[in-house]
């Protein structure tokens, strides 16, 4: 934990839009915040610091901040540095940050300092533990997706190698270009070089769980987040980015078949695992996502509470809505859960516990499969293509009203109590 902030007011106007530019690269590097949201964060910001008249603009790979009482007026231009996603842990401590600063403002330049030191700070856990919880994570995400007791050992061992791919190709530029392709291929090989006692089953369902990392369900969510407030814009964008990633995956799915003439079928009708397989699955995503995007400390027992919250919820909407709504159900119970949660002194931010909630409301393993039996020519891919996009837009749909639910009750509520308060001092006084 970083030493208190001193509550010291801004003095400097100029490093005002120096602060803001750089909280606001910050929140696009997070990757798990709508540029609206931004906008917003970084306006109230703005007015905290008495600056409200500058206008700012988030895109997706950058923020821009025009100053219009200056002569000609002033943009300055905040591009994001690093395009690798924030931990979990620096992710916490941003939002932290910004918390602190919009209730005892501090000197930009003591908040600069503060936003260089979360980015340098180095990762709690080392190359196996990160591994490790790509593996866990692997498993994880089959036993929800496809539980079947052949497949177990297949996701370990695709779990472990694409885990290495992931984990190299952050360290190797020239890995880091074509990681979809390589990592998707290698998944495959692995499928079609392995026993044929362990591969009794849709080879696309086998694979889908090991390239969980690097699938863009959350992007595709958050671009829809942003379509519907009418960020065309970054929305746009943001799609177009999330189905070319999906594009490379299914193309290296696509190498793999060719090569190693992987016979993609429709799932067995192996027995599966008993019902309690998909629960142990989402706390093993718990476990596996706070080691490999390196969780806060002692977050792991909420971001557990809060898949378990998710996932349920979108059994529920499952039962009353049908599943291809059922995201929409999970995604308004995940966002109340979490603002609740987060009232709690020892829970962490709650930006750390809905990002982790996400990942088992994530449709991109959905559109992976569609796209990558279209490449190999299966008839029916493209209705799962569509499904897709309607899971998205119904998760997008929930996040949104989600959020709108958990304000307008805060504001009931703190409008009770202030009236509860007032008429207890009327009686004390009268």
């Amino acid at each position: 934990m970083s030493a208190p902030l001193r509550s010291n007011p801004a003095e400097d106007d100029v490093s005002v839009t120096g602060m803001l530019g750089a909280i606001g690269a910050l929140l696009l590097t997070a990757g798990t915040n709508a540029v609206n949201e931004i906008d917003s964060t970084l306006r109230s910001l703005a007015y905290v610091y008495g600056r409200p008249q500058l206008k700012v603009v988030a895109l997706p790979t950058m923020v821009l901040i025009e100053d219009p009482t200056t002569v000609p007026a002033r943009m300055a231009v905040f591009p994001v540095k690093d395009l690798a996603l924030l931990r979990l842990d620096q992710t916490g401590q941003l939002e932290s940050l910004i918390k602190r600063i919009s209730v005892e403002p501090v000197t930009p330049s003591e908040v600069l300092a503060e936003t260089e030191r979360i980015m340098a700070t180095p990762p709690r856990f080392r190359f196996i533990a990160t591994l490790a919880g790509h593996v866990l994570l692997t498993v994880g995400f089959g036993l929800v997706l496809n539980p079947t007791p052949e497949a177990l050992p297949v996701y370990f061992i695709t779990g472990l190698a694409v885990g290495l791919i992931v984990l190299l190709g952050a360290r190797i530029r020239t890995l880091s270009l074509v990681l979809p392709v390589v990592a998707a291929f290698v998944s495959v090989a692995i499928v079609g070089l392995g026993p044929s006692t362990l591969t009794q089953d849709d080879t696309l369902r086998l694979v889908a769980p090991s390239l969980v990392s690097l699938l863009p369900g959350l992007t595709l969510t958050v671009a829809a987040v942003e379509l519907t407030h009418g960020q065309i814009i970054a929305g746009s964008s943001r799609l177009v980015y999330g189905f070319a990633r999906l594009a490379l995956l299914a193309f290296g799915v696509y190498l793999g078949l060719a090569t190693f003439g992987v016979e993609t079928h429709t799932a067995s009708a192996a027995d599966r695992l008993g019902p309690w397989a998909p629960w142990l699955g989402v706390v093993l995503v718990a476990f596996g996502y706070s080691l490999f995007s390196i969780a806060p400390k002692r977050s792991l027992p909420w971001i557990t509470v809060a898949l378990v919250i998710a996932h349920a919820g979108q059994v529920l909407g499952s039962l009353l809505v049908g599943s291809e709504l059922s995201g929409m159900v999970g995604a308004i119970v995940a966002v109340l859960a979490v603002t609740l949660l987060s009232r709690v002194a020892s829970s962490p931010p709650s930006s750390v516990m809905l990002t982790c909630s996400y990942w088992v409301l994530v449709p991109g393993s959905m559109g992976f499969i569609g796209l990558s039996e279209a490449a190999s020519g299966m008839a029916g891919a493209g209705s799962m293509i569509i499904n897709t996009l309607g899971a998205i837009l119904a998760i997008a749909i929930g996040m949104v009203l989600g959020a709108g639910i958990s304000h307008d009750t805060g504001s009931l509520a703190r409008t009770l109590r202030a009236t509860v308060r007032a008429r207890a001092n009327e009686r004390r006084h009268g």
